[in-house]
């Protein structure tokens, strides 16, 4: 293992599987909805992984009341915080950083990501960007786009932490460096979407707040 150094203004994390890890509860609820309504429960659910819930209503059911759905889909999840835990050294990591330096950007409403968020110990951010505060969601990059801007930066001065390839390919069409971590893709996975470096989670990320930038140190 090797550390690699980089300089940033801020950071800009997903959520789910970079601070929270739900992975066994979305599987679970998109399971369930796949077969209530005639798919493949696996193909759904890998599919549904790192997207607006909608953005999956809508590619399953295009005829359907995409609201009325993703509210269903919504409050399953809301209901199934069974395994959801903290990602390792999440808390430590977002312990190091000035309210201000940080935004998190996951494709959660709103809603489902502050259940989530308290469910792990972890508090809600002041910068914070949802499904509910986009048109786009990843991999269209508007979602990283706007967390920059909430935080005053050029979405270039930006580092992006991610787990799968919807949120790495949003990240660089933003113009994003990436960190893409192992908690539910294969790193081959990562790389072909285009991520800069990979790690195993945020224990492998070391940070020193200096008057502009960040200073990351990644165990590589």
């Amino acid at each position: 293992m090797s550390v690699t150094e980089v300089s940033c203004s801020a950071l800009l994390f997903d959520m789910d599987g970079v601070l929270t890890d739900s992975t066994k509860a979305v599987e679970r609820v998109w399971m369930k909805w796949a077969i209530a309504h005639g798919f493949n429960p696996y193909e759904v659910a890998a599919k549904a992984h790192g997207r607006p819930s909608i953005s999956t209503v809508r590619d399953y059911l295009p005829n359907a009341d995409h609201a009325a759905e993703n509210r269903i889909v919504e409050r399953a999840e809301i209901e199934d915080l069974e395994g959801v835990v903290q990602v390792a050294g999440a808390e430590e990591l977002l312990a190091k950083l000035p309210a201000n330096r940080y935004a998190v950007v996951t494709s959660s409403t709103r809603a489902l990501a502050e259940v989530r968020l308290r469910a792990v110990g972890l508090k809600i951010p002041e910068y914070f960007v949802t499904s509910s505060d986009i048109v786009n969601g990843k991999p269209h990059p508007e979602p990283y786009v706007k967390g920059a801007k909430e935080l005053g930066f050029s979405v270039s001065e930006c580092i992006v932490v991610e787990d799968v390839p919807p949120g790495i390919q949003a990240g660089k069409a933003a113009g994003c460096k990436v960190i893409a971590l192992r908690t539910t893709t294969n790193e081959s996975e990562l790389l072909r979407a285009g991520a800069d470096w990979v790690l195993d989670d945020c224990r492998q990320i070391d940070v020193k707040v200096e008057e502009r930038r960040l200073s990351l140190r990644l165990q590589v």
